[in-house]
């Protein structure tokens, strides 16, 4: 088939590596966002899905709003087929929908109708899920309302964070979506009513929901910081003489015996930092205080003054 990938998240790299690779489809270009500046130095960077498509020489769009009479017009001059979209950033109009002769197809990294909309997997990890996965679904214009075609679940891992579950959910959506497209050829592909009484919508992430409260039980808190890795990043606030500290917080282990006020450190020792939950605590194993390199938190512990009794906010 004659395909569009629109993508702009390192999660569509899979597919996009798959439909190239296979001799059954052509993809006839890649749709992106435009390069955004990132970092203190505010560079302009490009998506990870152009820089793929730039290595595998696949043409390139960057439009501002994808529904653009520019834009709607460049992808309906290649006919495509079928459009593929994962992790894009914007919704697509009904003009761009109604292009290609199979429809639009979304990988989308949850077991929909649950989590729609932005953070799908953050979401499934701090709410303590069991299972997660990936949805291939026909495109309409809602926020991930359309039908769907087929679900892949796997089981979280005890310390699975945001990071280690995108990297699976993206080679799971590749493999789906590559089982998804001979039924989508031969038109036998299956399209499935979601429940609208089961679906929950997942907001874009900001920096501070990072924010740990520590007024939650450990298991709550340990589940947040495992969802907020690697990004936003799980942090608190150590309070110094005149102002506040930022200290992200990466890996912890739970302890179910500490007692104490919630965020209280409890003890500083070889094993990390201990610190109570509104039921139990966590010790504290991996850290990095703002203008410092990650590093173990008893090392940090060692050259930072954190007494015993200290809150964190």
């Amino acid at each position: 088939m004659r395909i569009i990938f629109i993508g702009t998240g390192e999660i569509g790299l899979p597919a996009l590596q798959a439909l190239v690779k296979s001799p059954d489809h052509q993809v006839l270009a890649v749709v992106t966002q435009p390069d955004r500046p990132v970092g203190r130095q505010l560079k302009l960077a490009a998506s990870p899905i152009k820089e793929a498509a730039f290595k595998l020489h696949i043409q390139i769009y960057q439009p501002e709003k994808i529904s653009a009479p520019t834009s709607v017009a460049q992808m309906k001059y290649l006919k495509p087929d079928l459009i593929v979209v994962a992790a894009y950033g914007q919704i697509l109009s009904k003009e761009v929908l109604n292009l290609p002769k199979f429809g639009c197809l979304n990988i989308h990294a949850s077991l929909l109708p649950k989590y729609r909309g932005a953070s799908p997997i953050h979401a499934a990890i701090a709410a303590g899920e069991k299972q997660a996965g990936v949805t291939i679904m026909w495109m309409d214009e809602g926020l991930d309302t359309g039908d769907i075609l087929s679900l892949e679940a796997v089981t979280l891992r005890r310390h699975e964070t945001t990071e280690t579950l995108h990297d699976r959910l993206a080679q799971l959506g590749s493999d789906a979506l590559m089982k998804a497209l001979p039924l989508v050829a031969e038109r036998r592909a299956p399209r499935v009513k979601q429940d609208k009484t089961k679906a929950t919508v997942t907001k874009k992430l900001r920096k501070e929901d990072g924010h740990i409260k520590w007024d939650r039980p450990q298991r709550e808190i340990d589940a947040h910081i495992r969802a907020m890795t690697p990004w936003p990043s799980a942090y608190a606030w150590v309070p110094q003489e005149k102002d506040l500290k930022m200290l992200k917080i990466f890996t912890t282990i739970l302890s179910h015996r500490a007692k104490g006020k919630p965020g209280e450190i409890l003890r500083v020792d070889r094993h990390g930092i201990l610190v109570a939950a509104s039921v139990g605590g966590l010790l504290l194993r991996e850290v990095q205080i703002e203008g410092k390199k990650r590093m173990h938190a008893a090392e940090f512990a060692r050259g930072f003054n954190l007494p015993v009794g200290l809150v964190l906010e």
